[in-house]
């Protein structure tokens, strides 16, 4: 969801292309980018499904999980609230 990948991501495919190709470079980049979407999808939902099956086999376990992660949450939010504070108290 980050508009920042659609410069960064032709930048980084254009070195795998090929100009004098048989395909169009674009083409060769929607092609590119298609199987990085494939294989990102088949990881995600792999990695999804793994930690659905261990953390429901582990209620105990899922609870921390909840726990870490608000904590996380909490200190992220801390630190980004800190950060513009610092800034007009110095």
């Amino acid at each position: 969801m980050n508009p920042k990948v659609f410069l960064l991501f032709p930048a980084l495919m254009l070195q795998f292309t090929e100009p004098a190709g048989a395909w169009p470079v674009g083409l060769q980049i929607m092609s590119l980018g298609s199987v990085h979407v494939l294989s990102s999808a088949v990881v995600y939902l792999l990695v999804g499904l793994g930690a659905q099956v261990v953390l429901r086999s582990r209620p105990q376990l899922a609870r921390w999980v909840s726990r870490l992660s608000g904590a996380a949450m909490v200190a992220i939010a801390a630190a980004l609230l800190a950060g513009p504070v610092a800034k007009l108290v110095a």
